[in-house]
């Protein structure tokens, strides 16, 4: 028993071998995540969500959340809706954080920062809890494509187009994805292969129910397009994964963006997608006094630039940042990674600069082949990162995306469930 008890002193005295232990340490001020949860992700204009406005998407996974976590509404002081198409997005995040139940005394509001939109809100949402702002919160990601997308139809004032960085951000995405292939030699063979990986790990995952915990089952009435006729149905499974894709497959795939290069096409990107996802958010503290259930922790969250016609590699920038300032080193300390898949030109990049272990990369397979909701995925990678870490009994889990105009996210999170 003596012997224990001085080899755990001197266990508490030495210095660790890794960073991360500092992050795996349980305390009251902890932010921690208590729900996960998303939605299945649909084909956007043709899949089950095309008739469910982002209203009604957000409306349904807040009041799942509150069913789920049986937590009064009253206690959650702000929601964060991350949203990148609809221009209504904060009045939706108030009208329906409202009439799912939560009481007129908290608040709502929306962020938008492109495709990190999601973690964005959970960053906001985990800062006012570390500042005494707020003590609970939910943070929302989602986007209903099938409404719109955020392309620029409109040139900006003379006098930013004569930057041209500036100009630049007005540049489509596939053409920023031409320009990393080009720029990087990033090869279409490189750019299919990867996609390859991404189907099968998705299929994989789907057929073996790794998927299961993460999904919320969606009740949403569809339209036929022929005849109009309207049924109600219940989601419960990713429309993207396309079972039984190879790279010889999509090597057959014509360039999707012929006017900018020849390596994207529509088998290597991301697919066009309805979806949302919700992260749950307090103090340790407050989780236990609760009797809320603790299935991860918040760590941190950053951003950093990179010239916008090469907006892809921003992980590549903003993943180094963020583990610098928190002394962990990307081979030894982090276990599990998703970096969203906007295309393969960006996500071989990011994998080789940063000599990612892909077999902890995007293991259930990433955007490419479930779909990216542009405002949704930033918070989807947090719900399908915690399960995979639960599964794998991992506990760093580290998210990141590019950012359109040029811009990368990471953010850090630890998996409490092993």
């Amino acid at each position: 028993m003596a012997t224990e008890r001085l080899g755990s002193i001197l266990k508490q005295l030495s210095p660790s071998k890794s960073g991360a232990s500092t992050y795996t340490q349980k305390n009251p001020d902890d932010i921690v995540i208590t729900l996960a949860i998303r939605t299945p992700l649909c084909k956007a204009g043709k899949g089950g969500l095309k008739d469910t406005g982002l209203d009604l998407m957000v409306l349904t996974i807040i009041k799942d959340a509150l069913r789920l976590s049986k937590l009064n509404p009253e206690l959650i002081e702000d929601v964060c809706l991350g949203n990148v198409s609809n221009g209504r997005a904060a009045s939706i995040a108030r009208a329906a954080s409202l009439a799912a139940g939560i009481p007129t005394t908290s608040a709502a509001s929306a962020v938008n920062r492109f495709c990190s939109s999601g973690l964005k809100a959970v960053q906001d949402i985990a800062n006012q809890i570390v500042v005494g702002s707020i003590e609970c919160g939910l943070a929302i990601g989602a986007e209903s494509m099938s409404e719109g997308g955020d392309r620029l139809e409109k040139p900006f004032t003379d006098a930013i187009l004569a930057h041209p960085d500036g100009r630049d951000c007005m540049q489509p995405m596939g053409q920023t994805s031409e320009n990393v292939g080009r720029d990087f030699n990033i090869t279409r063979e490189l750019q299919d292969r990867f996609a390859a990986e991404s189907y099968q790990r998705a299929e994989k995952a789907q057929k073996s129910g790794w998927f299961d915990d993460e999904i919320v089952p969606f009740r949403a009435k569809v339209k036929d397009p022929k005849t109009g006729e309207e049924k109600e149905v219940t989601l419960t499974k990713d429309e993207g994964p396309r079972w039984g894709t190879t790279f010889e497959v999509l090597q057959k795939v014509r360039p999707a963006f012929k006017q900018f290069g020849d390596k994207s096409t529509g088998g290597n990107s991301s697919q066009v997608t309805d979806g949302a996802a919700a992260i749950l958010m307090m103090k340790r503290s407050k989780a236990q006094e609760l009797g809320q259930p603790i299935l991860g922790k918040f760590v941190a969250a950053t951003v950093a630039g990179v010239p916008p016609r090469i907006m892809g590699i921003g992980p590549s920038v903003a993943i180094p940042k963020l583990l610098t300032r928190l002394n962990l080193d990307i081979h030894q300390d982090i276990e599990i990674i998703e970096i969203n898949e906007a295309f393969a030109s960006m996500a071989v990049y990011c994998k080789d600069i940063l000599k990612i272990d892909h077999e902890k990369l995007n293991v259930r397979g990433g955007a490419i082949a479930l779909g990216h909701p542009l405002g949704a995925t930033g918070a989807r990678q947090i719900v399908t990162g915690l399960s995979e870490c639960r599964r794998q009994r991992k506990q760093i889990l580290l998210t990141s995306m590019c950012i359109g105009t040029g811009q990368g996210m990471a953010g850090l999170f630890v998996n409490e469930q092993l």
